[in-house]
């Protein structure tokens, strides 16, 4: 794992992708297809349903600059609405997705700023997308995930199980936790397949609503050891029951995330 002592080689390094190219917009999602749905189907024994959602409330953990609400208000209808002069209501949700409960995020969520600041189009995402490209990007993601989303191959590390107890603020999975996890669930690393989704569970989500302080005080998740072991394998999703996936405090002092979330 990189340390303050050794830098990372500039994002430019990794562009264009070097299996799908540089007009690519929709990465590994592009792995889902008939066949894998078929796959799938085959994987399901007893039809147990896993819940990875949380309700939007609150009571929730969430920065200090998140907030979420829901309003009704009251509209009068133009005269065009009926002789009975019907109204009705319209639901406004004013709340913020991202990195607060479960969400989903895709590729253009996180950049990196390239040249000036503030330079739209050096402000750049996967594949070298830039800030005044990002509306193509997003409805490739749109296109790609709308279905694999649905029905997928989700394998799910259980870490914590590997731990004996959940997994703390700044504690990083490794790829031997992984294949630890792997030999205690009877599976193989042969088993995760190109395409497939991956799930790590850390334990750290038995802190929702229990103890909010902590669980935005940073996380337990994957370093870029596993993150590249994902590359390899060529899965084309991950997830957590943590805020995000990484692991926060970033080992790397020199690197986003370094502290707790504000």
């Amino acid at each position: 794992m990189p340390s303050s002592s050794r830098r990372l080689p500039p994002p430019r390094l990794f562009w264009p992708h070097p299996k799908w190219g540089k007009d690519d917009q929709a990465g590994a999602s592009k792995l889902h297809d008939a066949g894998q749905v078929l796959d799938t189907v085959k994987l399901i024994k007893d039809g147990k349903v896993y819940r990875i959602g949380r309700v939007y409330e609150n009571a929730m953990p969430s920065s200090a600059s998140a907030s979420s609400s829901c309003a009704f208000p009251a509209r009068r209808p133009a005269a065009r609405s009926g002789a009975n002069k019907l109204i009705y209501h319209d639901e406004f949700l004013s709340t913020e997705i991202g990195q607060t409960a479960p969400s989903s995020t895709g590729l253009g969520n996180i950049g990196i700023q390239m040249g000036k600041d503030g330079d739209q189009n050096e402000m750049r995402y996967y594949n070298g997308v830039s800030s005044s490209r990002l509306q193509r990007l997003w409805a490739e993601e749109a296109r790609h995930g709308a279905v694999q989303a649905v029905l997928h191959p989700r394998p799910l590390f259980d870490v914590e199980a590997v731990k004996g107890n959940p997994m703390d603020v700044g504690q990083e999975i490794t790829v031997a936790d992984l294949r630890s996890a792997l030999q205690k669930q009877n599976m193989q690393e042969a088993d995760i397949k190109e395409g497939d989704a991956v799930f790590f569970n850390t334990g750290f989500g038995k802190l929702w609503i229990k103890n909010n302080d902590k669980f935005n005080s940073g996380e337990p998740g994957i370093g870029l050891e596993v993150a590249k072991w994902c590359i390899d394998k060529g899965v084309c999703m991950t997830g957590a029951d943590t805020w995000a996936t990484e692991v926060v405090p970033n080992p790397n002092k020199d690197l986003a995330f370094r502290s707790i979330r504000s």
